[in-house]
């Protein structure tokens, strides 16, 4: 990951930690705060990305979905045992 992605990513983290909505402005007057050039898609690339999303619900929920989703098919049978005919 480069410097200038590496930049957004935690101008998106600092507004969603102050509760700020993600905007590309907000995202480019961060970067530029710090002397980073990032290209400018990059601000609405992320912008759009969060747009009405909770980033703080996204972090906290990372893993969750897929440990709880179910299996389809159910359980494979097991070593030895016979598949159902």
């Amino acid at each position: 990951m480069s410097t200038a992605q590496q930049a957004i990513v935690y101008a998106t983290l600092i507004l969603a930690d102050d509760n700020v909505e993600i905007t590309a402005d907000k995202l480019e007057a961060i970067t530029k705060a710090a002397g980073i050039d990032v290209e400018p898609i990059y601000f609405n690339l992320f912008a759009k990305a969060f747009e009405g999303k909770d980033v703080n619900e996204l972090l906290l929920n990372v893993g969750s979905a897929a440990a709880a989703a179910p299996v389809a098919g159910g359980a494979a049978p097991a070593a030895g045992a016979a598949a159902p005919a």
